[in-house]
C-alpha cells in the first residue's frame, strides 16, 4: 500500500496521506509527490479544488520522516538534510501561493511538516480531536515550514509562547492563532468532502463550519503576552522567573526542557519577521538559515538521538543554563549567501 494516495475525484484533486502506523509521517519522497501533483493540478482546468486529509484517527501528520534525516547526519553528510529542507520549503510556498483553493482536514496530531502542508491552503478544517502544535524546539529545531509566518502573525505574544513552548492547540485555540479557518465536527468530513468534490465549490466548507468549544489560550493571554513581551529568550525567562504562579512555573517547565539555542533563535526571528514585510518566503528564507546549519552548528542531531534514538529524554545541548549568547543566535540566523532558499521551479 502507498504511503501516499493522489488522484482526482469529481471536480476535486485528492490527496490523502496513507501512513497511519507512522502517524502519517512526511517522507521526502511524499512531498515530492504531494508538488508534482499540485504543479500539474495547478494548470488543469478540470480540477476547482484540492483537498488534503489522511487515513487514520491519531494523526493528520505528526511531522516529518527524520530518521534518514538523523542516519545521514551523524555521517557527516548535511546535504540530504539540507535538500529535504530545501524542497520541502518549496512545497510549503506553493501550498500558500496556490492559485486555486486548498481545503485541508486536519484530525488528531499536526506537527511540524504536518502544519507545513495542512496549515497554509485557503481553508483549514480542525474537529473535535485536532491537536496543533509546533514542538520543534524539542528536537534542537525551531519552528519550520512556514510555521514561523503565522507564529509572528498570531494575536499578541502568542507566537513566542507557542514556539518555545510547543504548547498542542485544540480546534478554538488553533483558529484563534491563525493556524485553522474552520471547525467542523469530524462526523461531517466525509460527506462534506463528498460534496467538494461533486460541486467543486470551496465555499461549503465555510457553510458547514460551527463553533467549537472554547479553547485555553484566550484565557491565557494576559499571562502570555506579559510574560513574552522581551527582547530576548533571557528577558522571557527573567519575566517567568520573577512570579511563582501556576502558569509561569510550567511554562518555565516546557521552555527549559526544550534546545536553549533553538528558543533562543526562535524568539529573535519572529521579532525580525514581525512587521508589514512579512511574507511567506521570507519566513522560509528565515528558517531554511537555521535548519541549513542546524546539523552541524545546532544542536538538531542531539535533539534526535535524546528524543527519538536513544529515548533517553536527556539532551546535551549547547548552553544549558539558557544563557545563550546574542553572537549564537546571530551566527545561526545570518545569509546563507550563494546557499539562500529560492523559489524557482526547475
Amino acid at each position: 500500500m502507498s504511503n501516499i494516495e493522489i488522484r482526482a475525484t469529481g471536480r476535486a484533486g485528492r490527496i490523502t496521506l496513507n501512513r497511519p502506523h507512522a502517524l502519517n509521517a512526511l517522507s521526502y519522497d511524499m512531498c515530492m509527490a504531494i508538488d508534482t501533483a499540485l504543479r500539474n493540478w495547478r494548470e488543469d482546468d478540470a480540477v476547482d479544488l484540492i483537498i488534503l486529509d489522511a487515513e487514520g484517527d491519531k494523526a493528520f501528520c505528526a511531522g516529518g520522516d527524520i530518521a534518514e534525516l538523523y542516519e545521514t547526519g551523524t555521517k557527516g553528510n548535511y546535504a540530504y538534510g539540507q535538500k529535504f529542507w530545501r524542497d520541502e520549503y518549496r512545497l510549503n510556498a506553493l501550498i500558500f501561493e496556490y492559485p486555486k483553493p486548498v481545503i485541508s482536514f486536519l484530525q488528531g496530531f499536526t506537527m511540524g511538516g504536518g502544519v507545513g502542508i495542512g496549515c497554509h491552503g485557503s481553508h483549514r478544517v480542525v474537529g473535535e480531536s485536532s491537536k496543533i502544535s509546533m514542538p520543534e524546539c524539542s528536537i534542537g529545531l525551531v519552528p519550520d515550514v512556514g510555521g514561523t509566518l503565522m507564529l509572528a502573525l498570531a494575536p499578541g505574544r502568542l507566537g513566542e509562547f507557542l514556539g518555545t513552548t510547543g504548547f498542542r492547540m485544540g480546534p478554538a485555540d488553533a483558529i484563534l492563532a491563525g493556524f485553522a479557518d474552520h471547525f467542523i465536527p469530524q462526523s461531517q468530513w466525509s460527506d462534506l468532502i463528498e460534496m467538494l468534490e461533486a460541486s467543486g465549490n470551496a465555499e461549503l466548507a465555510t457553510e458547514h463550519a460551527e463553533t467549537p468549544r472554547d479553547g485555553e489560550l484566550a484565557g491565557l493571554q494576559t499571562e502570555i503576552d506579559q510574560h513574552f513581551s522581551g527582547e530576548t529568550l533571557s528577558d522571557i525567562l527573567t519575566s517567568l522567573r520573577s512570579r511563582d504562579q501556576k502558569f509561569s512555573t510550567k511554562t518555565l517547565g516546557k521552555i527549559t526542557k526544550n534546545a536553549p539555542l533553538s528558543a533562543a533563535c526562535t524568539i529573535e526571528m519572529l521579532h525580525r519577521l514581525r512587521g508589514p514585510s512579512l511574507t511567506m518566503r521570507r519566513a522560509l528564507d528565515m528558517e531554511y538559515r537555521f535548519t541549513f546549519r542546524s546539523m552541524e552548528h545546532g544542536d538538531f542531531l542531539e535533539g534526535i538521538r535524546a528524543q527519538i534514538i536513544d529515548k533517553d529524554r536527556k539532551p546535551n545541548w549547547q548552553f544549558p543554563d539558557m544563557d545563550v549568547p546574542l553572537v549564537a543566535v546571530s551566527n545561526m540566523l545570518q545569509p546563507l549567501g550563494e546557499d539562500t532558499l529560492t523559489f524557482e521551479e526547475d
